[in-house]
């Protein structure tokens, strides 16, 4: 409609131009109508110039909503009085356009304020870093968690709080990783997860931290009761015999609480103390040995990382267990890629191994094809070392406390060997969790 009306009024003022033309054109040779030719030729260049202004006013409006949206000004106005009628609906197009940028802009403006409040209210510290150069957000959070204020760029941050800063920079992509530190005397325990992501050709930091130190107090405070209640009960078990035998030796040399004459000790007392001081020996030896083992649980050396081709480890663990399997008439089988290659600290990755399939060959004793599998494969998480057995399986009850320190199913285990495996596990930033079914067998998964 509004380019049908264009149109119409385009062709009327050319026709009037030419209409002026004619006439100038029919009186130009006449001397005495100068004065009108002057007047025409003047109507003439009016008409021009009015044709180029209204064929280019809807560039100029056009430009005008262009700049308008660009900027974001919202308050300019395509109502003229002026223009026509022949412009009005184009110009209602335009004011409805610019209205529903208005409204989108408000819109937007209201979920970021929206958002802002919600971040500024929960309780994780919450920094966005755009290009590792300006920090956009730092939320109420970060600010009296870190006590400080927002600084505007990186370097700043990392002149406040070198240690984090750091300590982020290190960090890859959806890491996270647990950070000390000491702000105005004060020591905060914070698990920190890095994210990084691109948008709109921008690179930015997501780094989001909460401080756990109440949390990591309490399990300390859990982990240490748990622990006391085994040591009390291990010791215990190894004292109370001791002391049980060393009064009755004491019975045995004394009458009335004065000890007998030598020559009055026959050969089967005699006997009887050499039994006793000898299995006080042993539980003592026994004690030396727990001792020992919980040495062993809390000092676990720093890692040697390297390239390991997992499918080589693997079969060099079956070639060394194979004949303790084979008295036990279990088999061994594997399944392991060749390209496969996990960044391990190879000594204690085969501790691991060593104690995961020992484990599996006691739960497959006694069963016919008894079967250990030993597998590895890389999902969506990262790289995995499965060991798998068809033996009889772990109650679920007990799945998660054989990982609890000097815990054992067995009679005769010292309850590390899991413990043990699980820290080493945690050491290369991974973890060991175990699967189990009564009757169908159990499998567990070395995560890294």
């Amino acid at each position: 409609m509004v380019s049908k009306r264009f149109a119409l009024l385009v062709i009327i003022r050319i026709i009037l131009l030419m209409l002026t033309l004619v006439a100038l054109a029919f009186i130009f040779a006449r001397t005495e109508l100068f004065f009108n030719q002057i007047i025409l030729l003047g109507v003439i260049i009016l008409q021009v110039s009015e044709l180029i202004r209204f064929v280019t006013y809807t560039n100029r409006e056009l430009a005008k909503l262009l700049l308008a949206i660009r900027y974001s000004d919202f308050s300019i106005s395509f109502k003229g009085g002026k223009r026509g009628k022949s412009f009005r609906e184009l110009q209602e197009a335009f004011v409805e356009i610019i209205e529903a940028f208005k409204k989108v802009s408000v819109e937007k403006e209201a979920q970021f304020r929206f958002l802002k409040v919600i971040i500024d209210n929960i309780k994780v510290g919450v920094v966005a870093i755009k290009e590792e150069y300006s920090i956009e957000l730092m939320n109420e959070g970060a600010q009296e968690m870190l006590k400080i204020s927002t600084p505007n760029y990186w370097k700043q941050f990392h002149q406040l709080l070198p240690h984090l800063a750091q300590e982020i920079e290190d960090m890859e992509d959806n890491e996270k990783r647990l950070i000390e530190l000491n702000i105005k005397e004060e020591r905060l325990q914070i698990s920190a997860q890095v994210n990084r992501l691109k948008i709109l050709g921008y690179r930015y930091t997501i780094v989001t931290f909460q401080d756990i130190k109440s949390e990591i107090e309490q399990k300390e405070i859990e982990a240490w009761h748990k622990l006391i209640r085994v040591l009390t009960h291990e010791i215990m078990n190894s004292v109370t015999p001791v002391t049980s035998l060393t009064e009755t030796m004491l019975m045995l040399t004394e009458k009335d609480g004065v000890p007998l004459p030598l020559n009055e000790l026959t050969e089967e007392t005699l006997e009887d103390l050499r039994f006793s001081m000898k299995t006080i020996q042993k539980r003592s030896e026994g004690l030396l040995h727990f001792v020992d083992d919980y040495r062993r649980l809390t000092k676990i050396k720093a890692l040697e990382l390297e390239e390991i081709q997992v499918s080589e480890l693997l079969e060099e663990m079956a070639v060394l267990l194979s004949s303790e399997a084979e008295k036990s008439n279990v088999e061994i089988r594997i399944s392991a890629p060749h390209y496969l290659r996990i960044k391990m600290d190879r000594k204690l990755i085969e501790q691991v191994l060593i104690n995961l399939i020992t484990n599996a060959r006691h739960a497959l004793e006694g069963s016919e094809n008894g079967t250990i599998t030993l597998t590895a494969y890389e999902d969506g998480a990262g790289q995995i070392i499965e060991v798998k057995d068809n033996g009889t399986g772990i109650e679920i009850d007990k799945q998660e406390e054989i990982f609890v320190p000097f815990y054992s199913t067995k009679t005769e285990g010292s309850g590390i060997g899991l413990s043990l495996s699980k820290q080493i596990m945690k050491k290369h930033k991974g973890d060991l969790t175990v699967k189990s079914e009564i009757g169908v067998g159990s499998r567990f998964r070395l995560h890294f």
